[in-house]
């Protein structure tokens, strides 16, 4: 069966919706947890300790009640238990409230003049996608490790869109706070920067220290020019629970790694060269170059506490 928690301070109006649902006769036949027992409680206040206890799949609420309101009892829902949907009963008068109330969180309403029609049709349709985000979000819990491949012209446009997609992926499988999740995003973006930048288009750094303005008008005009614009950035990306690995190669000549200045010495700290890199290797738990010094492997591994 399925529980539903009807609040409402009216007795009469709690138990009519609380039979229409009991005697709705649409649920589907082959789902036998489909059908409704309702539930109840008299305010906000009283329906959260019946939330703890009795564990309904949704809620459904008046808005205007003593002790604690339906207002509130929608944020209140939202924080303590975000996958429960919350269904509101609106009454002619309370149409500023419901919007702030939907705003707020609630998934959807019916006028109280129309629960004969609208109620069990409203209950039955966010049931059925709260079940299927429910299901979604268990079978990402079984998720081991994903893995990504781009292919990206020189186009800096693209670069927050993949890396909101990386930090998207790494918050879903290494559940790393905001402040990591920030410091791996800019180093992705920085090692995809400069791979249009330094490997694809070879705009050299230090014409960026001399100029920034020259340096961006040549960036353009390259990426609209051959061989430049011909060439590509390739990022991979492998997340996992305990270790993420992000790849990024460009086509450009390429490097060699053992000749670039460290970015960690004191002495090079207010250069704009070599800035990105400093961020990478301080963001980054490992940082491998490959031989030619066009591809960049790297490493960050879990720092969470389990």
């Amino acid at each position: 069966m399925t529980k539903v928690l009807i609040v409402d301070d009216s007795p009469v109006e709690r138990q009519l919706a609380g039979r229409l649902l009991e005697k709705y006769d649409c649920w589907p036949d082959d789902d036998p947890d489909a059908a409704v027992t309702a539930v109840y409680a008299d305010n906000g206040r009283q329906a959260l300790d019946v939330l703890a206890r009795e564990k309904p799949e949704l809620v459904l609420t008046d808005l205007q009640m003593p002790e604690m309101d339906g207002l509130e009892l929608v944020v209140r829902v939202r924080e303590q238990y975000p996958l429960v949907p919350v269904i509101l009963m609106t009454a002619h008068g309370s149409e500023d409230t419901a919007a702030q109330a939907l705003r707020a969180g609630a998934a959807s309403y019916v006028p109280k003049a129309n629960l004969g029609t609208d109620l069990c049709e409203t209950v039955a349709a966010v049931l059925e996608t709260a079940r299927s985000k429910r299901k979604h979000s268990r079978l990402l819990e079984c998720l081991t490790q994903t893995e990504a491949h781009f292919v990206l012209d020189n186009d800096p446009a693209l670069i927050p869109p993949l890396i909101g997609h990386l930090k998207d992926g790494l918050a879903l499988m290494s559940g790393e706070d905001e402040t990591t999740l920030l410091r791996v995003s800019i180093a992705l973006r920085e090692a995809v920067l400069n791979a249009m930048e330094h490997g694809n288009l070879e705009l050299n750094s230090e014409l960026r220290e001399q100029d920034g303005a020259i340096y961006h008008q040549l960036g353009r005009e390259r990426r609209r020019e051959e061989p430049f614009c011909d060439r590509r950035v390739y990022v991979t990306a492998r997340e996992a629970p305990d270790e993420s690995v992000y790849v990024v190669r460009d086509e450009g000549p390429g490097f060699d790694p053992s000749q670039r200045p460290d970015p960690l010495d004191p002495a090079n700290l207010e250069k704009v060269s070599g800035r990105g890199l400093l961020l990478i290797q301080t963001f980054m738990t490992e940082v491998r170059h490959n031989a030619r010094g066009n591809e960049i492997t790297m490493f960050r591994r879990a720092t969470r506490v389990t």
